[in-house]
C-alpha cells in the first residue's frame, strides 16, 4: 500500500510540474489556424486549438520479442498514429492508445467501424470511434494499434497469451525511445514529439490489452481505461472448473480476429491453444496463469479508470471486482463506473457525462492539468436506468458480511431466509439437471416460489425496509451427493415487480438520430467524422429479477487446479462466490436464494450422472455484503 501511495504522490508532483506555465487563456484558436507549440486550457480542460484535417498521420512498425507463428522471424507490431501538426514544431503530446485485435474483422463500436486505407497510400483513412476526432485537436496523439497476429501486424493471435500482452508495451517502448520503429519503406522513425506519457483505452478485448499492458509494469504507461475488460481469461471461459464456453474457445476467438487470408496459416497455433486450455478437466493450469493479470497488480504503475456493466454476461462483473480489489491493495489510483447495462460502452449508455469525464481524466493524467477529478467521488453507480449515485469507494463504506441462514423447506414449499439459523438436523434433496434453464430456475412455470425435484428455493418474508448489498455474496452449504461429480449453483433473486434493467440488447437500443463529438476531415475520399447514433436504455418490469449467480464444479471445491472426485454420501462444505453486485431490494419485495446443480446457458459441461444433492441445514447460509451489516438486515425483517 505504501508503495502505491508514494507512487501516486510522485505522479501528482510530476503532473504539477508539467502543468506549470501552460496557458489558461479562454480564447480558442480555430482548428488548423494556429499551430503554436502550446496547449489552450479553459475551465480546467484542454480546448480544440489544433487542426484535425491537417493532422499528421503515420503508420509505424516495431519489432517485438516473440515469434508466434514459428517462421524464424520476430513478430512486428503495426500502429496507425494521428497527431497535431504542431507536434512537428515543438509541441510535446501524450498518446491515447486503443490497442485492438478487431480493426479488420469484428471492427469497433456500436456501429462496427473498421480501419481502412481507402486510397492505398499506406496511411489510415478510416479511424474508428470518436477519440481521434475529439482528442487530436486538444493536443493529443491517437494511436490505433493492431495486436500481434491481426490486421497489419505479423504473427498469429494467442488469445490473452504473452504475444497479446506485449503488443502495446512494444509500442510504448518505441514511443519512449527504448526500441526502434520503422515506416513502410524501412526508414527509422523516432517519436520525438511524445511527452513520455501514454493512456490506453478500449472495450472488451481492447480493454483487456490495457489491463495486460498495465500488469506488465511497462514504463511510460500512465493510465488505463478498461471498459468491460477481462482480467483473467480463465474466468472468462471457465467458472470454478466448469467450461462455460465452447471447447477451444481460445482457438475460436483467435480465428475470429485473424484476417481471413491468414486463418489457414495460423491453424497450428489455434490447435496448440486448444491443447493448452485443457477443456477435458476445466482446471486452472500454466496456460491460464499466463493469461491471468490479477496476480500482477503489484506491477501496475498506471492509474486505472474501470468501467463495467453489472449485468454483463459476456465479460462477467467478477473481472472488474477482482482487478479493482487487487489494485486497491497496491494503492493504485482508481476510479470506477458501474452501469446496470451489460456489455456496453459508456459512450452508448451515458454519452455526455462520459466524454466530459474521460476528457478530464486524460487531461489530469496525461497533460498534467489539476482539474479536481481526483478529489471527486471515486465511484459512480447506476442504481436504476439513468439514475446514478456516487460513493467514495466500492464496496460501499459500512458494508459488512452478514450471515443469512437457509431454513429448511417443508412439504414442497420454499424454505426461509433469516439471520437466525434453523434446526441443524433438517435436510432437503434435489437432482442435478443439466437441462434446467436459468429462466425456469427463477420463474418456474407452475410456481416461482415452489421447490421442485431439480431446485430448492428459499425466500425471505416481504422486506420491511430496503436492503442494500454491495460486494460479492457467498453461498455456503453443507451437502452430500450420491455420485462422484456434480455442479453446485446458486442464484440470488429479487421477487417483486419494479423498474429494472432489461437484458434485451444488453439493456440498450440504438436510435436513428446522431450527435457529433469532434472534428471532421476527408482522407482518401472518405469523410472521417465523429457523429454517432444515439442510444437509449431498455427498461423492464419483470416480477422477478436475477440479481446475481455463481456455479462451481464439485471436482474443484478444494482447488481450481486439481480435479478431486467427490466421495458419495460424505458431507462436503461448498463455498460458492456469486458474481459481485450492488443492488437495493425494495421494501415489500422478497429476497430469494435458488440452489441448483448444473444448468444450461451458464455451464456447457453436462453432467451425465444427474446426481442427487442433499443440503444439510447445519449452518448452510448465504453471506450477503449488507450496507449497514446485521443491524440493517434485522431492520429489513430478515
Amino acid at each position: 500500500m505504501q508503495r502505491g501511495r508514494r507512487a501516486w504522490r510522485a505522479s501528482v508532483v510530476a503532473l504539477a510540474v508539467v502543468a506549470t506555465g501552460l496557458p489558461a487563456s479562454g480564447a480558442l484558436a480555430q482548428p488548423g489556424a494556429d499551430e503554436r507549440a502550446e496547449l489552450v486550457i479553459s475551465n480546467g480542460v484542454t480546448q480544440p486549438a489544433f487542426g484535425y484535417a491537417d493532422a499528421i498521420r503515420e503508420r509505424i512498425f516495431v519489432t517485438s520479442d516473440v515469434d508466434t507463428d514459428g517462421d524464424g522471424k520476430l513478430d512486428v507490431v503495426a500502429m496507425d498514429i494521428m497527431r497535431p501538426k504542431a507536434s512537428e514544431n515543438g509541441l510535446k503530446v501524450p498518446v491515447v492508445m486503443d490497442a485492438s485485435p478487431y480493426y479488420s474483422t469484428v471492427c469497433r463500436g456500436n456501429e462496427s467501424e473498421c480501419k481502412a486505407d481507402v486510397d492505398g497510400d499506406g496511411l489510415n483513412d478510416k479511424w474508428p470511434l470518436f477519440y481521434d476526432n475529439y482528442f487530436v485537436p486538444r493536443g493529443y496523439a491517437m494511436v490505433l494499434l493492431d495486436m500481434i497476429g491481426t490486421n497489419n501486424s505479423t504473427g498469429c493471435p494467442v488469445t490473452g497469451g504473452r504475444a497479446d500482452n506485449i503488443s502495446a508495451p512494444t509500442a510504448i517502448d518505441w514511443l519512449n525511445g527504448r526500441r526502434p520503429g520503422y515506416d513502410a519503406a524501412g526508414r527509422e522513425v523516432v517519436a520525438d514529439w511524445h511527452n513520455g506519457r501514454t493512456g490506453m483505452i478500449g472495450k472488451s478485448y481492447d480493454g483487456t490489452l490495457a489491463n495486460a499492458a498495465a500488469a506488465s509494469g511497462v514504463d511510460g504507461l500512465t493510465t488505463i481505461v478498461p471498459i468491460s475488460a477481462i482480467s483473467s481469461w480463465y474466468d472468462y471461459s471457465r467458472s470454478n472448473g466448469l467450461v462455460t464456453r465452447a471447447n477451444n474457445y481460445s482457438g475460436s476467438l483467435a480465428n475470429t480476429v485473424t484476417n481471413p487470408a491468414r486463418r489457414a496459416y495460423c491453424a497450428p497455433v489455434r490447435t496448440a491453444l486448444g491443447q493448452g486450455g485443457d477443456d477435458v478437466t476445466g482446471d486452472y493450469n500454466d496456460f491460464w496463469a499466463e493469461r491471468d493479470y490479477v496476480p500482477h497488480a503489484d506491477r501496475v504503475k498506471a492509474s486505472v479508470f474501470v468501467v463495467h456493466g453489472i449485468n454483463d454476461d459476456n465479460v462477467r462483473p467478477d473481472h472488474f471486482s477482482k482487478w479493482w480489489e487487487a489494485l486497491g491493495a497496491q494503492g493504485v489510483p482508481r476510479k470506477l463506473w458501474m452501469t446496470g447495462t451489460g456489455h456496453v460502452d459508456p459512450f452508448d449508455f451515458r454519452r455526455t457525462q462520459w466524454v466530459d469525464t474521460l476528457h478530464r481524466w486524460f487531461d489530469f493524467w496525461l497533460q498534467g492539468i489539476d482539474n479536481g477529478i481526483m478529489r471527486e467521488p471515486a465511484v459512480d453507480i447506476e442504481r436504476l436506468p439513468d439514475v446514478w449515485e456516487t460513493a467514495a469507494t466500492w464496496p460501499l463504506p459500512n458494508t459488512q458480511p452478514t450471515q443469512v441462514f437457509l431454513q429448511a423447506p417443508t412439504a414442497g414449499n420454499a424454505g426461509g431466509l433469516s439471520v437466525k439459523s434453523g434446526p441443524g438436523n433438517a435436510k432437503a434433496t434435489f437432482q442435478d439437471t443439466p437441462t434446467m434453464t436459468q429462466t425456469n430456475a427463477i420463474r418456474h412455470p407452475s410456481d416461482p416460489a415452489a421447490n421442485t425435484e431439480n431446485r430448492l428455493v428459499f425466500l425471505s418474508a416481504p422486506l420491511k425496509a430496503p436492503l442494500h448489498i454491495s460486494g460479492t455474496p457467498i453461498v455456503k452449504i453443507n451437502a452430500t451427493v450420491d455420485g462422484e461429480d456434480t455442479s453446485f449453483a446458486g442464484l440470488l433473486v429479487d421477487y417483486g415487480t419494479r423498474q429494472r434493467f432489461s437484458t434485451a440488447g444488453d439493456g440498450v437500443r440504438t436510435l436513428t438520430e446522431e450527435d457529433c463529438w469532434g472534428e471532421t476531415a476527408t482522407w482518401g475520399g472518405f469523410a472521417e467524422d465523429a457523429c454517432y447514433k444515439k442510444v437509449e436504455k431498455n427498461i423492464a418490469t419483470n416480477p422477478q429479477e436475477l440479481v446475481t449467480k455463481g456455479i462451481i464444479d464439485g471436482l474443484n471445491l478444494a482447488s481450481p487446479s486439481v480435479s478431486t472426485p467427490l466421495v458419495p454420501g460424505q458431507k462436503t462444505e461448498v463455498d460458492l462466490n456469486l458474481l459481485p453486485e450492488d443492488y437495493v431490494f425494495d421494501a415489500g419485495n422478497q429476497i430469494g436464494v435458488v440452489l441448483l446443480g448444473s444448468y444450461s446457458g451458464y455451464s456447457s459441461r453436462a453432467k451425465q450422472n444427474r446426481a442427487h444433492i442433499t443440503v444439510h441445514f447445519d449452518r448452510s447460509r448465504i453471506t450477503l455484503p449488507v450496507v449497514g451489516g446485521r443491524t440493517a438486515a434485522v431492520a429489513a425483517g430478515l
